[in-house]
């Protein structure tokens, strides 16, 4: 085998790991992007834990295509950026939708563990809050019940008094 399909090779088998370590995927259009944002969107992308990439798109559906995944082929065309995330799942379409609201990028579609997204569905996964916010939700629905009933008590405590 020559040294450049080794080094293709190795490419695709580099670009098959990210795509089975992540959690999420999201496939942006970076066409008109200036080094600076550029810059800037691959420092927020950082800060999230997000693996953001410039791949060429022929080793990226190959990559999928040895993995069975067929439904990004007709998104992998022009030029294209990766966002891999690999401990958060909703990290990459936020940041994602926030530079296309900056109109640096343009959202074309993701994945998320073994489902496909179209680019709705990848700006609905955006609007998603963080786990954090969920769980700070989830733990006042569960402290308004008791909440409620200690206001009843002491209302009827009160009253008999």
């Amino acid at each position: 085998m020559s040294k450049a399909k080794e080094l293709k090779r190795a490419q695709i088998d580099e670009i098959k790991a990210d795509i089975q370590a992540a959690q999420s995927i999201v496939v942006v259009d970076y066409k008109g992007i200036t080094v600076e944002q550029d810059t800037e969107l691959r420092a927020k992308f950082r800060a999230e834990g997000v693996k953001y990439r410039v791949l060429k798109n022929r080793l990226v559906k190959i990559a999928f295509n040895e993995l069975g995944i067929t439904d990004f082929d007709g998104a992998l065309e022009e030029t294209n950026a990766f966002a891999f995330g690999m401990t958060d799942v909703i990290a990459p379409a936020k940041v994602a939708e926030e530079a296309q609201r900056e109109k640096k990028i343009k959202l074309k579609c993701g994945r998320m563990g073994e489902q496909f997204l179209d680019e709705a569905s990848v700006m609905a996964l955006a609007k998603i809050p963080q786990k954090e916010v969920l769980v700070a939700m989830f733990l006042g629905l569960l402290k308004e019940p008791v909440a409620r009933f200690a206001r009843v008590m002491a209302a009827i405590a009160e009253k008999q008094s």
